[in-house]
């Protein structure tokens, strides 16, 4: 199993240009970029990302995958029909993008029950694993290797628990091989920094557990860092890798002692971080230093990106 590095796009939404990130990561030696979404993007014509891709190409870099960045399309968990449709049509885009810019995965995390509502949890479910059934066969028609799911942290945004994300996958994987030549596999993109804790902060399933145990499905992956109840994410700076519980090196550790698990030879994790403060003259120009004192932390550990 070969590990890629790359980063995911956020941190540039509404702050910097592509450009600027594109000849960042060209000078860092980093070739890999997740796209994460902007609201703009499932309205602007298909011309933007063809010029996007051929930018990105222009500074040695790729757009490998797409993954939202923000928890737009779940609406299967809304009890609402008409935001169901909505997400549906808005993935239906997502999919065209990924396949303009040639990536190889598109995804998002699959939405959120309303708190005071958590009782249509299961009819959502229902409803997203149904709309991802449609999605497999369209991505395929599309040419994509395979959409992707992230579990996140706490019980409103299933998949959470093991129990949770085994039921999907299986779901999914048994969909797939009972329609191998129409549809396209859904694997996990997963995050080191999401774990479970409960509304007393009780950690029930760890962020290194929970990852361990997604690994069969995983296809890609998010470097973060967080706390010890997941309540904050950042990077790798030496002050967030000194306040931080994600020790890179154990890892390291993880990733090449399971390397016989992974369901694909070569396995992209993304440097996600949010950056600082958005909209502050004092804290914009910030993101540059985040950024490289990051891909530095990475690189001491996994070597050259």
């Amino acid at each position: 199993m070969k590990l890629r590095i790359g980063v995911k796009s956020d941190p540039v939404e509404y702050r910097y240009s592509y450009e600027w990130l594109f000849s960042l990561l060209q000078n860092e030696g980093v070739e890999f970029v997740q796209l994460g979404s902007s609201f703009e993007f499932y309205f602007v014509d298909d011309g933007y990302f063809t010029a996007l891709k051929s930018l990105a190409e222009e500074h040695s870099v790729r757009i490998r995958s797409c993954f939202t960045a923000h928890r737009e399309l779940g609406g299967a968990f809304t009890g609402d029909p008409r935001l169901e449709e909505v997400a549906k049509r808005a993935y239906t885009r997502y999919v065209e993008i990924g396949a303009i810019l040639g990536a190889d995965y598109v995804g998002s995390n699959p939405g959120a029950v309303y708190r005071d509502r958590m009782h249509i949890k299961e009819q959502g479910t229902a409803r997203y694993l149904s709309h991802m059934k449609e999605m497999m066969h369209f991505a395929k028609s599309k040419g994509l290797a395979g959409l992707t799911i992230e579990p996140m942290s706490c019980s409103a945004e299933p998949p959470t628990t093991p129990e949770e994300i085994c039921f999907y996958m299986d779901e999914l994987s048994t969909y797939h091989i009972a329609h191998r030549g129409e549809t396209v596999p859904v694997h996990l993109c997963g995050d080191i920094s999401h774990g479970f804790a409960d509304s007393e902060r009780r950690v029930i399933h760890g962020n290194v557990e929970l990852f361990l145990m997604e690994i069969p499905h995983m296809v890609e992956f998010h470097f973060k860092n967080t706390d010890s109840h997941f309540e904050s994410t950042f990077g790798f700076s030496p002050d967030e890798c000194t306040r931080g519980v994600v020790d890179l090196y154990e890892l390291k550790d993880l990733i090449f002692d399971s390397a016989e698990e992974w369901p694909v030879d070569e396995v992209t994790g993304y440097l996600e971080i949010g950056g600082p403060k958005l909209g502050r003259d004092y804290s914009d120009r910030d993101l540059r230093r985040n950024l490289v004192e990051s891909l530095a932390a990475l690189r001491t550990v996994f070597g050259s990106l």
